[in-house]
C-alpha cells in the first residue's frame, strides 16, 4: 500500500469532513492549515487524535481533511470519524476497538427546527388564561 490515499466521510450535526487518509509521518492538515493552528484547543486536538492513539497509529498515517459546516466541535467529532472510517478501511480488524471506544457510530442528534406560533423548538409563549 505504497501511496494509496483513502477517501472517507465523516458527518456530525451540521459539519461535514470529508477525510485523505495515507502513509506518512503523523502530520494531519485541516483546509490547508495545521492542527493546531486549526484547533488551538487542546481537547479539540486531543478529539482529533483519538482513533489514532487508541490503536497506537499516532505517527503512521498522514490525514488532510477538508471541513465544513458547523461548530469547532461538531467539526472535531466529524474528522474523528471520518479518520475511524479511513483506519477501518485499512485494516477491518480495527472496527472491534474502535467501535468499542464508540468512534465508529455516527451521532444522529440533529438540531431539531423551530416550529410556528413558538419562540423555538419546544418553548411555548407564555400562556395567559384571561
Amino acid at each position: 500500500m505504497a501511496t494509496k490515499v483513502l477517501n472517507t466521510i465523516g458527518r456530525r450535526k451540521s459539519a461535514i469532513a470529508r477525510v485523505y487518509l495515507n502513509e506518512g509521518k503523523g502530520n494531519i492538515t485541516i483546509n490547508g492549515r495545521d492542527l493546531k493552528e486549526y484547533f488551538p484547543s487542546e481537547i479539540l486536538q486531543y478529539v482529533v487524535k483519538q482513533p489514532l492513539e487508541v490503536l497506537n497509529l499516532i505517527g503512521s498515517f498522514d490525514v488532510k481533511a477538508n471541513l465544513d459546516g458547523g461548530g469547532i466541535k461538531g467539526q472535531a467529532e466529524a474528522l474523528r470519524l471520518g479518520i475511524a472510517r479511513a483506519l477501518v478501511e485499512i485494516n477491518p480488524e480495527y472496527k472491534t476497538t474502535l467501535r468499542a471506544n464508540g468512534f465508529m457510530t455516527r451521532d444522529p442528534r440533529e438540531v431539531e427546527r423551530k416550529k410556528p406560533g413558538q419562540p423555538k423548538a419546544r418553548k411555548r409563549f407564555q400562556f395567559s388564561k384571561r
